[in-house]
């Protein structure tokens, strides 16, 4: 008895250390994301729970939309789909309006993904894509190339197996960037190509690691040679998330 009441003693005094040193490092470093209890707040630099709370929106979609709205992202938003499967579908669905996350616009225009998503895509682009754009090519990103978000499908389009967070419009596939001077940089023909173009693709795709449930890019596997997936499956609130 005396034991598990030790044991109990070490726990609590170990999870009141962990909370004090969160809290600690917060607030020397200024940035509230480091601590799981704050509200998400979408003008705060990204910080170590930022992305968990990005996944926890999926169940919030009027506190999603208002973060949108708080932080300045012009959207409308899209009537609820069902699928032609149970699995398929969405209610929580927004379309970025023209240069809606502040100037970047998307190709094919209008791209619709949930709320969660384009939170989500707002943040990386704001402060991964074009940090990397003036880091390694002094100008910024003024398009971004798209393959799509919502796809009633399996993953990799199998008859059967899990459901792809396609299926519920929480993930978007990136295929490309085009700079102001009209330069592109494309995941397929740059990722293993020139220095510079290479090391931005990987930069943008280890920066969305911190804001996605689910990055998985051509260093993943032949699938995804053409374009960066990113998601927001509802596990990389609590549970496990992949960067690739």
């Amino acid at each position: 008895m005396r034991t598990v009441r030790r044991a109990i003693l070490a726990t609590l005094v170990f999870a009141v250390l962990l909370i004090a040193a969160l809290l600690g490092y917060a607030v020397l470093r200024g940035r509230p994301q480091d601590l799981p209890w704050t509200r998400l707040d979408l003008s705060q630099p990204i910080g170590m729970f930022t992305g968990r709370k990005l996944a926890g929106l999926t169940d919030d979609y009027a506190e999603c939309r208002v973060l949108l709205r708080a932080a300045g992202v012009r959207y409308t938003q899209l009537p609820a789909v069902t699928g032609s499967d149970p699995q398929c579908g969405y209610a929580d669905g927004v379309r970025f309006a023209a240069g809606g996350s502040r100037g970047i616009a998307y190709s094919p225009a209008n791209l619709g993904t949930s709320c969660p998503v384009a939170a989500a895509l707002s943040l990386w682009e704001w402060d991964v894509v074009q940090p990397a754009a003036q880091k390694h090519f002094g100008q910024q990103v003024v398009q971004v190339e798209h393959l799509g978000s919502y796809s009633c499908r399996r993953m990799y389009g199998r008859s059967a197996g899990d459901w792809s967070e396609h299926a519920t419009a929480d993930a978007v596939d990136i295929a490309a960037f085009r700079l102001a001077d009209g330069t592109r940089i494309s995941v397929v023909k740059d990722w293993g190509e020139g220095a510079e173009k290479a090391g931005f693709l990987r930069e943008v795709r280890t920066g969305a690691c911190k804001l996605f449930s689910t990055v998985l890019s051509p260093d993943y596997n032949e699938a995804h040679r053409d374009h960066l997936h990113l998601d927001e499956a509802k596990r990389g609130e609590m549970g496990w998330r992949a960067c690739r």
